[in-house]
């Protein structure tokens, strides 16, 4: 059975979609720590990030980059953490969260947003990713 993350890749989930490409995916996390919260997963199936090959582990950051950069800018955070838990979802992904301190990856504090803020942050992100 597919993953979630998969289903949202091939569009039979709806996604706030911030940047794709043909190996790699960015989209709001719907139970944001902060506004701005994103997960970056490859479009390949593979359960645990740090099984998957080489190009593809290194390429994940690389396509993350810019997007960490929206996300400061439009959230005004002083910097975007990474997190890889993989615990949640059977699917290679990382988190970026805006953080301005140490206790803002907390994922207890994750909550359901509500899709109209999703929806006006993605803009924002899309926007800024230009």
């Amino acid at each position: 059975m597919p993953s979630i993350f998969t289903r949202i890749v091939n569009r039979e989930i709806p996604a706030h979609v911030l940047r794709e490409d043909d190996q790699f995916m960015a989209f709001l996390d719907i139970r944001p720590i902060r506004a701005g919260h994103t997960l970056v997963i490859t479009k390949t199936e593979i359960d645990d990030v740090f099984d998957l090959p080489e190009r593809l582990l290194s390429g994940l950051l690389v396509f993350a980059r810019p997007v960490a950069g929206a996300i400061r800018e439009v959230t005004g955070a002083q910097r975007v953490g990474v997190a890889v838990l993989g615990i949640e979802v059977p699917h290679a992904h990382i988190h970026l969260v805006p953080i301005d301190g140490l206790g803002d990856l907390d994922f207890r504090s994750a909550r359901p947003a509500d899709d109209g803020d999703l929806a006006a942050m993605a803009e924002r992100i899309r926007s800024a990713l230009g």
